[in-house]
């Protein structure tokens, strides 16, 4: 497959007849939730089929995302520091990049496409960029269109990248975008007097070391594929007749995971080994099983008292850093696990239709797991796993090898 890239632009926000917004608010300081996420880019991609309804020329993509600029303002933004020289991004609708390229390939000649290198030359490369986020749409011989985004995980988590995709297609369709306001810092003040009721060293934050890593091993990443049986058969293995509530299909999924990812890198009975798993904190779960009795306790008191922490002054003195490092490309023993599972990242529609395919760019980092809701829509999930070559092909074993597997 041989990618051409056509053009190469920034495309800024278009405002309305009332023109630009007033400078007054021109910048939007990092919360200190912010400041503990990944300084990274994280890639999306979505595959349209050719359908009679035509993709949309470049044109008419641009001036949609012109549009949604105009909403979500901080994409088109810059990092910097606000006038008390905190970190913020800058309103300054500079604009982010927006890539045309062609394949000169039909789209079903790369079918399945997996998580492997070669899928770098469809997003466009962040190396030395200072766009927080960077748009490449992709058209292959066959007609079928892939659109990539990749944004810098700073400004926004994957709920919120979803809700640009769906603002974005919406505006390309002729369809209003929905209002939308980024948290603020105002929402992230710490309480006087604090209250920390929780640990957040090894949590959100860690002590500053080396990373570790792989002794040569390659890192690979796999998709697997979980249809609606399996995951049934994983709910029934983890709530037994007469359960008060049955573990949901997330949580049996990611125990399953994490179980095989054990065993795939040869882990001993004696070694501790933990789960982190990023918690949407604006819903609230409330479900007693081994992984829930954890996530249940992120709730509004744990955010509370996480901010309290950060802004106690405890993180400088004893030299913590934030634990999201995405320096670090080894997660053994442990396993960091990413859901977009009931975000509604497949119903990005640009008027040929819903994407029959969605998945996260290449991101080799072992013990990484990204889940999501099939395409198919029909109840199954899909995981993006990344390990060592030499334990993958026990992983991909042990993985659909379900029953009696708890």
């Amino acid at each position: 497959m041989k990618i051409a890239v056509e053009s190469s632009k920034a495309v800024k926000p278009k405002y309305g007849n009332g023109g630009a917004p007033s400078m007054a608010a021109d910048t939007v300081k990092l919360t200190v939730l912010d400041k503990v996420n990944f300084d990274q880019y994280i890639s999306t991609l979505y595959f349209f089929s050719p359908q009679t309804a035509k993709a949309p020329p470049k044109a008419i993509l641009e001036q949609g995302i012109s549009k949604t600029l105009a909403v979500h303002r901080e994409w088109a933004g810059r990092f910097g520091l606000d006038a008390n020289g905190d970190p913020a991004i800058l309103l300054n609708d500079e604009g982010v990049r927006f890539v045309e390229a062609t394949a000169d390939v039909a789209l079903g000649t790369i079918m399945p496409v997996e998580p492997t290198p070669e899928l770098l030359s469809l997003y466009p490369s962040d190396d030395g960029a200072d766009e927080l986020m960077l748009v490449q749409v992709t058209r292959f011989a066959c007609g079928s269109l892939v659109v990539a985004v990749n944004g810098n995980h700073l400004v926004s988590d994957g709920y919120g990248r979803c809700s640009f995709m769906t603002a974005w297609a919406n505006a390309t369709r002729g369809v209003g975008i929905p209002l939308h306001n980024r948290m603020t810092s105002s929402i992230f003040m710490p309480r006087n007097p604090a209250r920390i009721e929780f640990e957040h060293r090894g949590i959100e934050f860690k002590e500053q070391h080396a990373n570790a890593s792989g002794g040569g091993d390659k890192v690979v990443v796999r998709r697997v594929h979980f249809s609606t049986d399996m995951v049934s058969e994983l709910k029934a293995l983890a709530s037994p007749p007469g359960a008060p509530r049955p573990c949901s299909a997330v949580k049996c999924v990611v125990s399953h995971l994490w179980r095989c990812i054990s065993k795939a890198r040869g882990l001993d009975g004696e070694t501790p080994t933990t789960l982190k798993i990023a918690v949407n904190g604006r819903h609230r779960m409330h479900h007693p099983e081994l992984i829930s009795q954890k996530v249940v306790r992120v709730d509004d008191a744990y955010f509370r008292s996480f901010i309290d922490f950060a802004s106690s002054g405890v993180v400088e003195k004893e030299g913590l850093v934030p634990a999201a490092d995405p320096t670090k490309i080894v997660l053994c023993p442990d396993v960091e696990v990413n859901s977009l599972v009931g975000i509604p990242v497949n119903d990005v529609d640009f008027g040929a239709g819903r994407p029959f395919l969605f998945m996260h760019g290449y991101l080799p980092q072992e013990g990484l797991v990204f889940i999501t809701s099939s395409s198919s829509g029909d109840g199954s999930i899909d995981a993006e796993v990344s390990l060592f070559s030499g334990a993958m092909d026990i992983f991909k074993n042990c993985c659909y090898a379900i029953s009696g597997s708890s």
